[in-house]
C-alpha cells in the first residue's frame, strides 16, 4: 500500500506512526505545509486528552508525562442565577483509575510525536518519507486511487490512499456536508491560582452565556495556573473592551467556589465558533480524521480524542484487510460506518449544548441545572458517561 498522510498535527502524526508500526508493507508518506526546521515546541495552546488517548500515545513513546497535568476530578456545575444550581463530579478514583485524562500545551504534544516520526522514518527510509514544507495543491479521485498534486512544481503522485488530518479553525474552514454557524466566540488563554490551585480538577461551568471552562496547568515557577476556556455570545460579546482586572472579577463571579481565588490572566485569543462536519468520512479513496472530518464546539474538549479514534480505527481496519486479504475499499467503507456510533453521539450532543446556550426561555437553565444534580446520584448513568468520555463509543 501506498499511503498519504496529509497534516502533521496531533492527528496526522499519530496516525502515521500508527501506521508504520503496524503496516509493515505499507509506504507511507506524511505531508504538511510548515518546514521541518520550524520549532513547535513553543506552542501554548492548550489541549485536552482523555485517559484513552494519552494510552494511545504512550504505545507511541510519544508521551511526556512531565509536561502534562492529570485530570483526577471534572466538575460540572450550573452558575447562578439559576434556582437550581446542580452539579456533576466525575472523580477517577471512583473509576478504578489513576486519571480521567491529561491537559498539556500544544507544543508539548507535537513536539515529541514529531520527533518520534523522524527517528522511526530514519531507521526505514525506503518506506517512510517526510514531506514537510510541501503543500498538497489538489486530490483527485481515480479509480482505485487517488491522485495528490503536490509542492511547488504541482508535481501529480499516485496513491492507494490519502489520508487528509489537517482541519484549522472553523473561521478558516471550507464549509462541509453538516454546518452551523453559532454566533459564539470562545476566548483562550490562561489564568494564575492562589495556591493551592486546582491540583487535577477541571471545571465546567454552565453560564447564561455559555460555557466557561478552566483546565489544571502544571504549575510553573510563579505557581499554580490553568486553561481558560470562556465562551460568549457574539452579540452580546465586550470582552474585547475589558481590562485584565475587570476580566479576572467577571470570571471569579461565574466560577464555583471550590475553582479557588484567581490572581492573574494572560492575553485572550478570541476564535469564532461552530459545528462544521462531513457526513461521511470516506470520499473514493480520501478519508478524513479529525478537524478535517469534524470540527465540534469545546464545550465537551472531545475533537482531538475523536480524531485520535478515527486514527485509530483506520490503522485497525487497515492491518486487518492486509492480513485477511480483504479488498481495500470494503474496509475502508467498514472504518466509515464503525465510526459513525462514536462521532455523530458526540456531534449531537456538542452541537445540541452550544446551540441550547441561545436559547433564553425561562426555566431553561434550572431544567439544566436540575439534569446535573439527578446525573449526580445516577451512578451507573454517570459511570457509563465518565467511561465514554475517557474511552469513546
Amino acid at each position: 500500500m501506498n499511503l498519504a498522510v496529509i497534516g502533521a498535527g496531533p492527528a496526522g502524526l499519530a496516525l502515521a506512526l500508527l501506521a508504520a508500526a503496524r503496516l509493515p508493507q505499507a509506504r507511507i508518506h506524511l505531508f504538511d505545509t510548515r518546514p521541518l526546521d520550524r520549532d513547535v515546541s513553543g506552542d501554548a495552546r492548550t489541549l485536552a486528552l482523555n485517559l484513552g488517548s494519552v494510552r494511545l500515545l504512550e504505545r507511541l513513546s510519544a508521551w511526556q508525562p512531565a509536561v502534562a497535568q492529570p485530570i483526577r476530578t471534572v466538575h460540572v456545575s450550573q452558575a447562578p442565577p439559576s434556582p437550581v444550581a446542580g452539579a456533576v463530579h466525575l472523580r477517577a478514583v471512583d473509576l478504578g483509575v489513576p486519571q480521567l485524562g491529561a491537559v498539556l500545551p500544544y507544543g508539548a504534544l507535537v513536539a515529541p510525536l514529531q520527533q518520534r516520526w523522524l527517528d522511526v522514518a530514519a531507521s526505514e527510509p525506503e518506506r517512510l518519507f517526510t514531506r514537510f514544507g510541501t503543500a498538497v495543491n489538489a486530490i483527485r479521485t481515480e479509480p482505485g486511487s487517488v491522485e495528490l498534486d503536490s509542492g511547488d512544481a504541482h508535481l501529480a503522485e499516485r496513491f492507494d490512499l490519502a489520508v487528509v488530518a489537517e482541519g484549522g479553525v472553523f473561521a478558516e474552514q471550507d464549509r462541509k456536508r453538516l454546518s452551523r454557524d453559532y454566533h459564539q466566540n470562545a476566548w483562550v488563554g490562561s489564568v494564575r491560582l492562589a495556591p493551592p490551585g486546582l491540583q487535577g480538577l477541571a471545571i465546567e461551568r454552565f453560564t447564561r452565556n455559555g460555557p466557561l471552562a478552566l483546565l489544571p496547568l502544571p504549575d510553573d515557577a510563579q505557581g499554580p495556573r490553568a486553561a481558560l476556556v470562556w465562551c460568549r455570545p457574539q452579540a452580546e460579546d465586550d470582552i474585547a473592551s475589558l481590562t485584565d482586572a475587570q476580566r479576572l472579577v467577571v470570571i471569579q463571579q461565574q466560577l464555583p467556589d471550590v475553582a479557588g481565588r484567581l490572581t492573574g490572566i494572560s492575553a485572550l485569543k478570541c476564535f469564532a465558533l461552530g459545528l462544521n462536519a462531513e457526513t461521511r468520512l470516506l470520499q473514493g479513496r480520501t478519508l478524513r480524521i479529525g478537524n478535517a472530518a469534524q470540527t465540534l464546539h469545546p464545550v465537551a474538549g472531545q475533537g482531538l480524542n475523536l480524531g485520535l479514534r478515527d486514527a485509530q480505527a483506520l490503522v485497525d481496519a487497515l492491518r486487518d484487510a492486509a492480513e485477511q486479504g480483504q479488498d481495500l475499499d470494503a474496509a475502508l467503507a467498514r472504518v466509515d460506518r464503525q465510526r459513525a456510533p462514536d462521532r455523530w453521539p458526540m456531534i449531537a450532543a456538542t452541537d445540541f449544548l452550544a446551540r441550547s446556550f441561545a436559547w433564553r426561555l425561562p426555566g431553561l437553565p434550572g431544567l439544566r441545572g436540575l439534569a446535573l444534580a439527578g446525573l449526580e446520584f445516577a451512578t451507573p448513568l454517570k459511570t457509563a458517561l465518565a467511561r465514554r468520555m475517557m474511552f469513546g463509543g
